[in-house]
């Protein structure tokens, strides 16, 4: 593994501790399992976790409940069992997909769906977001073998380096969730070129967020999907890549946002995103990380809900 630079070119260490180096043999170790015994590796993860009381599993469920209010106590349990198989997959092949070499990642890709909405033909720039859904690893490389691609994320207390060279491998930029790097967004759709957003991590409390449903519960969502749209008027889609069955590959779906996600008014903006999201997590609602605690901060009044017995 090659050493990262910093902005002004000079080399920057790999593994920093004990911890760090453990890891990334571990990740190693497992990058050179084909991707059918990684997938089985995390079936045998996800398993686990549904076994072992914890609080990854009561969220779960819980988040299942709210957001298909329809399903049975029994149809909820077998949604979160398939759930949570898919889970262990999601990070026993991120091992494989940052770690073997990048033309052999993106050969994983067998179809995509909307290829045309990536097109960049009127000068605009283009939003792509993708949410935790599938493979987003794979999702983010694929978007950033396409053309110029500068990518938001959030700096790591462990393994940083790591992530921001194999992110940035098929030459996307990686930028930090501040100022900075929403300027960075900025200049990178006005020169035409695609940005890269995970849109469904809850963002912290205020005024760059407000409550709009998701799923028909109220979720804090970001406003900063909204504001780059107007101000620069790119275009927005989804992107998410869908894991097949058998380990034979990946499915790359690209989907429009829906109408309103530039909408003047902000609420009506975060409610056309989550929206979309939900479009994207409806193709393949078991690959969704059902785990997270969307609905953390809650509206005034409204009681916490991931609590309970594990």
């Amino acid at each position: 593994m090659a050493t990262e630079k910093d902005e002004k070119g000079r080399g920057q260490c790999g593994p920093s501790s004990l911890r760090e180096r453990f890891a990334l043999s571990v990740l190693r170790a497992i990058s050179r399992l084909p991707l059918s015994l990684v997938h089985l590796l995390g079936v045998c993860v996800g398993w686990l976790m549904l076994k072992i009381p914890n609080k990854q599993r009561r969220n779960a469920l819980i988040n299942v409940r709210l957001c298909f209010p329809h399903l049975q106590a029994a149809q909820a349990l077998a949604f979160r069992r398939r759930s949570f198989l898919e889970y262990g997959k999601t990070y026993s092949e991120v091992a494989y997909l940052w770690l073997r070499p990048t033309r052999k990642v993106l050969a994983l890709v067998r179809a995509v769906s909307g290829r045309e909405l990536l097109h960049r033909d009127d000068g605009r720039g283009v939003i792509v977001l993708s949410p935790h859904l599938g493979a987003w690893e794979l999702a983010g490389l694929y978007l950033s073998a396409q053309g110029p691609t500068t990518t938001l994320y959030k700096p790591q207390p462990e393994l940083n380096w790591l992530i921001r060279e194999v992110r940035g491998r098929a030459g996307a930029e990686l930028v930090p969730t501040d100022r900075q790097g929403i300027r960075k967004l900025m200049q990178a759709l006005r020169r035409g070129e695609y940005v890269g957003i995970l849109p469904d991590q809850e963002p912290r409390m205020n005024p760059g967020s407000v409550f709009a449903p998701f799923f028909g519960v109220p979720a804090l969502t970001m406003l900063l999907i909204n504001r780059l749209a107007r101000k620069t008027g790119a275009r927005v889609i989804f992107l998410f890549a869908v894991r097949l069955p058998r380990a034979r590959g990946f499915h790359i779906h690209c989907l429009p946002a829906p109408v309103g996600v530039d909408s003047a008014d902000e609420t009506t903006g975060a409610t056309a995103l989550n929206r979309g999201i939900e479009h994207a997590v409806n193709t393949c609602p078991e690959q969704y990380l059902w785990a997270y605690k969307r609905f953390r901060r809650r509206p005034p009044g409204m009681p916490n809900l991931y609590q309970g017995p594990l």
